[in-house]
């Protein structure tokens, strides 16, 4: 006669989802290393790991200090607290950061010059650069800035997710006799981080100057009768996660607009500031955010590495990216009549993407839009652009 026994269960811990998803980007990272890959590829995939971590900080990282806040204890199902997660994962994602800037700046940087493709510091402009430089700012960035002082009657400025903006350290007073130690420039987004001089100047086609060497290089007219001590660079990253009780609102068009105005100002969670910024700075910008040293980032760069994507558009080398590629189109649509409902009535189709086209899936979104007998079109839509056919024909 066999005898049960009752063996404790054993329950191994799941991986955590946040470090899994660090673990994601060092592997974009890793594309970006790669020497087989296209020299422009691999600048793509480095401001690629940047757009996901702003993505990550937004919603992974604001989740966790939300649960903090809310004073949420209990572990999860990978065995750990939000308390110990964001401990692992301020280090592991700095050290990813750090890593990206290292290959920026010693790897990319330097191969990209090779292939006459050129990022100028302000150290090394010559005559003519500086002074079309010069003029550039005059003309494009002076009439946009608004630079404040910040003192009891001038408080510290709302500050959008994650744009570009100055902290100035300041000496003296300015021509209305006022003095203040610190002032903020925002620059709007408006504004290329990256601007093509002109061949006639530069050194051969590509080259490009950053805004923010642009802007450091004349910080002092924006301050008349002041000495500017240090001006430095930062980036806010809030909690852009959006929350609507659907069974509270009535309307949740307007409650869906309502929170995405509120994103930009949701609370901080990611302070990055450059490697030359004075420690009295960095004190002042994570008081004024409510931040603490965990939550601090220093770059050896731009602090938005991924609107080098701007550039990637205006260099024209085939050479150095990968070739084109046009996806195919099912025969039995290719082939068919006209109404797409007929041919899907006839066969099923499988599209395989991006090794077939997407054109028949708004081909078939369209045909139900304009489709009398259609009475709802539900379907997630996952991060669309901002001109988006799909968003367009879905309105319609």
């Amino acid at each position: 006669m066999s005898r049960m026994t009752n063996k404790p269960e054993l329950r191994v811990p799941l991986l955590n989802r946040e470090l899994g998803i660090l673990a994601f980007n060092r592997r974009v990272l890793a594309q970006a290393a790669d020497e087989s890959v296209p020299l422009l590829e691999r600048l793509r995939f480095l401001t690629i790991v940047s757009s996901n971590l702003d993505e990550f900080f937004e919603i992974r990282v604001a989740g966790l200090k939300e649960q903090i806040k809310l004073g949420i204890t209990d572990a999860g199902p990978d065995g750990m607290t939000a308390k110990e997660i964001l401990l692992v994962v301020a280090r592991e994602a700095r050290d990813l950061v750090a890593k990206q800037y290292e290959l920026l700046n010693d790897v990319l940087l330097p191969a990209l010059a090779a292939a006459g493709i050129h990022f100028l510091k302000r150290g090394t402009w010559n005559g003519a650069q500086r002074a079309w430089v010069h003029d550039y700012f005059t003309r494009e960035v002076l009439p946009v800035l608004t630079p404040l002082g910040l003192d009891p009657a001038h408080p510290f400025p709302r500050v959008f997710n994650k744009s570009l903006n100055f902290i100035v350290e300041l000496e003296g007073r300015d021509a209305f006799g006022r003095g203040s130690r610190v002032a903020i420039v925002q620059a709007p987004r408006i504004l290329p981080r990256a601007i093509r001089l002109p061949p006639a100047i530069a050194q051969g086609e590509n080259s490009f100057v950053f805004l923010t060497s642009v802007l450091h290089a004349h910080v002092e007219e924006l301050f008349a009768g002041m000495t500017v001590k240090g001006c430095y660079q930062f980036r806010v990253t809030r909690n852009s996660d959006l929350f609507v009780d659907e069974q509270e609102i009535k309307n949740l068009r307007v409650a869906l607009q309502s929170e995405l105005l509120q994103r930009h100002f949701g609370d901080a969670v990611r302070l990055e500031v450059v490697e030359q910024c004075s420690p009295p700075m960095i004190d002042f910008l994570l008081q004024q955010f409510a931040l603490d040293e965990q939550d601090l980032y220093h770059v050896d760069g731009p602090v938005n590495l991924y609107r080098l994507r701007e550039v990637l558009t205006q260099i024209d080398r085939p050479d150095l990216k990968y070739p084109s590629f046009t996806p195919s189109v099912p025969a039995a649509i290719e082939m068919g009549d006209d109404d797409l409902f007929e041919t899907i009535a006839r066969q099923d189709i499988l599209l395989h993407h991006p090794y077939q086209s997407f054109v028949p899936v708004l081909d078939f979104i369209r045909a139900s839009a304009l489709d009398p007998r259609v009475v709802a079109i539900k379907q997630t839509v996952y991060r669309t652009g901002a001109g988006s056919e799909v968003m367009q024909v879905l309105i319609d």
